[in-house]
């Protein structure tokens, strides 16, 4: 089986939906919709069965809340001012035992309630050497990003070992921002831009091993927010893995807040994995800071 990802624009008589069919990851993922909800989501479970998929998600807007409940679909996460200022509820449905069981959350859920108790106010900053330098990255290191994520990941949702997929990805528009050592990228992370409802994802966050002590990755988040407030873009979100503390607590300690838990999600690091949803309002959180 094609696991290649692919888009889908399906314009029917009485709907519209916009479909990601994700084959490596055993789901399709519902990003814009419009019209007869009933008849699209028939769509949406027919796409289901046509690409033996797992796991149905879709992007919902709080109006169509009752209807998805309905359906038998389950809320799962959300994102605060997604739809150009409105809220996105990531509801799911799932086709198989398996997909729907995780020996993990009980644990993840311990994971949240100790982030949330960590100090955020007076938090020093580490002390960077100066052999780090922080740039944006251009097609020109695809291939230097594709190896970085190669050591980090041994299983990554996307294609991103592949130096093709990432000038890909860059000529949609993704922004990648990575911290050069002795002249290799060491870190890195990207913002994948939603240019029509103006948010943007943080995402592909990777750093190896020996370089992770001195916080480059939050570094790196701060970066990208910049550039994306500078576009007009302010609703900001990155999905982390469920069991990573580390990466959870970079971004609460970021001013992100928890937004709920995919369950079995992507296949990442080792496996499928719960992943977490953390939210910004780039906007609100320049108001609170006084700039």
């Amino acid at each position: 089986m094609d696991k290649t990802a692919s888009v889908l624009s399906l314009d029917a008589s009485g709907y519209f939906l916009e479909a990601y069919v994700d084959p490596f990851n055993k789901r399709v993922r519902i990003d814009d919709y419009r019209g007869n909800l009933r008849l699209l989501l028939q769509k949406a479970e027919e796409l289901v069965h046509l690409h033996a998929a797992e796991k149905l998600i879709i992007k919902g807007r709080a109006e169509d809340y009752r209807m998805f409940l309905e359906s038998g679909l389950l809320p799962e996460a959300l994102v605060d001012r997604y739809f150009l200022g409105s809220d996105a509820h990531f509801f799911a449905k799932y086709y198989t035992t398996d997909r729907k069981k995780s020996d993990h959350w009980v644990t993840e859920d311990s994971i949240i309630k100790n982030i949330y108790q960590l100090d955020t106010k007076g938090l020093k900053a580490t002390s960077l050497p100066k052999e780090y330098e922080l740039r944006k990255v251009n097609e020109t290191f695809a291939r230097e990003l594709s190896s970085l994520y190669q050591q980090v990941f041994e299983i990554y949702p996307t294609p991103l070992h592949d130096p093709e997929y990432i000038k890909k990805t860059m000529s949609e528009g993704t922004i990648y921002y990575g911290f050069f050592h002795q002249g290799k990228i060491v870190s890195a992370a990207s913002a994948e831009i939603n240019h029509f409802y103006k948010n943007a994802e943080l995402t592909d966050c990777a750093t190896i091993k020996e370089h992770r002590k001195y916080g480059l990755m939050k570094l790196i988040l701060k970066e990208l927010e910049v550039e994306l407030e500078s576009k007009g873009i302010f609703c900001v979100y990155s999905i982390a893995r469920a069991l990573s503390f580390g990466m959870n607590a970079a971004l609460y300690q970021l001013g992100y807040k928890y937004r709920g838990r995919l369950m079995n999600n992507v296949y990442i690091y080792d496996k499928i994995e719960n992943m977490n949803m953390w939210v910004k309002d780039l906007a609100t959180c320049k108001i609170l800071s006084g700039d």
